[in-house]
């Protein structure tokens, strides 16, 4: 107010000098003479940080090289020069899992996406660390089921930063989490908050539930999946994979994270073998598009069926060719223990995570169609005993 007091005493003064002169000419003179008072703001005196402050910069500064840019790429061949280039499908976070160089993201990070529904790995990643170097990465483990991938990056040992590890299972709603990922592919952004519940099930792209996840208000958006969320130590207490949008736009503040437990369970076996092992059944099926080719949309088509086998003992029956080629349908899986099959995808995914929880059995039992009728087939997984070799009595010598 009483700037604009100021102003207006000293307009008025120069209309009083020169009454004869137009407004425009007043406004010019007062514009130059106020110029000359330009010069920087002094700067106030700063307030010392709050412990919370100093501990959510000091976690930050911590964990920063522990998170990495991954960036998604396929193999594009011009049909005409057949030269190959690389395309980008899309870009994550991911974090650094151990000091051999294992990365840990999102399987939907690096996977391409059409309509909805995830349909193949990409053919090779990119990995940038927080010093801003790039390097080449490898998917070497995958999990449908939990919607993680692990990376191999092709980079020196001495930028490896291993994330600290915490527990999910002690945590409690109210408690202050830290998220850090690359939202939009803003690299290294931290957004702070609480966590909001527990014990959430959060759906994947392959129709399976991720149990006892982690709903938290920090922000989470596009470019935040696969990175970390942290606890107030610093320490990893869940992997930041999916938000509740509204038409398809950023966060609105609920948020979820996949729980440590979970990865520190899944993860090593990932990094140890590739993938998680589901028990062996013994057949395969066509893919969805094989399947819709030959006029099957419904369930998964029975293509193969392994000699000796838990199918093959079943009297699973695969698809076959008549004399002619024709395709003469064999077996349609239709549930899997009561679960709708709806694809192969969902089905390995199923597998995946009945063998991770520990409730895999011995004997499983599947709809199935088979010559117009709906049938149930039972599979004994467990291999049976071998019979006994007859030994004929040794001879006295």
């Amino acid at each position: 107010m009483i700037r604009l007091v100021l102003i207006t005493l000293t307009a008025l003064a120069l209309v009083a000098q020169s009454p004869a002169k137009p407004p425009a000419s007043v406004e010019d003179a007062a514009i130059q003479r106020f110029r000359a008072h330009a010069r920087p703001r002094p700067v106030a005196p700063a307030a010392p940080l709050s412990a919370e402050e100093k501990n959510i910069i000091r976690r930050f500064k911590e964990v920063k090289p522990s998170v990495v840019f991954v960036s998604a790429l396929l193999k594009n061949r011009d049909p005409k020069t057949h030269d190959i280039t690389k395309i980008s499908t899309g870009s994550g976070t991911g974090f650094v899992w151990d000091e051999w160089g294992h990365i840990v993201t999102n399987h939907h990070v690096i996977s391409v996406e059409q309509g909805g529904k995830l349909l193949t790995d990409v053919d090779e990643v990119e990995v940038t660390f927080s010093n801003g170097k790039t390097y080449k990465g490898r998917v070497i483990g995958t999990s449908y089921a939990y919607d993680i991938a692990v990376i191999q990056a092709f980079a020196p040992a001495e930028i490896m930063h291993p994330i600290p590890i915490g527990r999910s299972l002690t945590l409690q709603v109210g408690q202050s989490v830290l998220a850090i990922g690359n939202p939009y592919g803003l690299d290294h952004s931290l957004t702070t908050g609480v966590i909001s519940a527990l014990g959430r099930e959060i759906a994947t792209g392959y129709s399976t539930w991720i149990l006892n996840s982690i709903q938290t208000d920090a922000a989470i958006n596009p470019g935040n999946s696969g990175g970390p969320l942290l606890d107030s130590g610093g320490r990893l207490i869940g992997m930041n994979t999916a938000i509740v949008a509204t038409r398809g736009e950023g966060s609105v503040g609920v948020g979820f994270a996949l729980p440590v437990d979970t990865l520190n369970q899944v993860v090593p076996k990932l990094i140890a073998k590739g993938r998680i092992e589901p028990p062996r059944m013994g057949f395969q099926v066509l893919s969805a598009y094989d399947a819709q080719q030959i006029g099957y949309a419904r369930g998964l088509v029975v293509s193969e069926v392994e000699a000796n086998s838990p199918a093959q003992r079943a009297g699973l029956r695969p698809l076959t060719r008549d004399a002619s080629g024709r395709y003469v349908l064999g077996d349609i899986l239709l549930s899997y223990q009561g679960e709708p099959l709806e694809s192969a995808g969902q089905f390995m995914a199923m597998l995946e995570y009945l063998a991770v929880v520990g409730l895999s059995k011995d004997e499983v039992v599947f709809d199935v169609l088979r010559d117009g009728k709906i049938i149930q087939v039972t599979l004994e997984l467990k291999k049976p005993r071998a019979p006994e070799e007859k030994r004929l009595p040794a001879s006295s010598i």
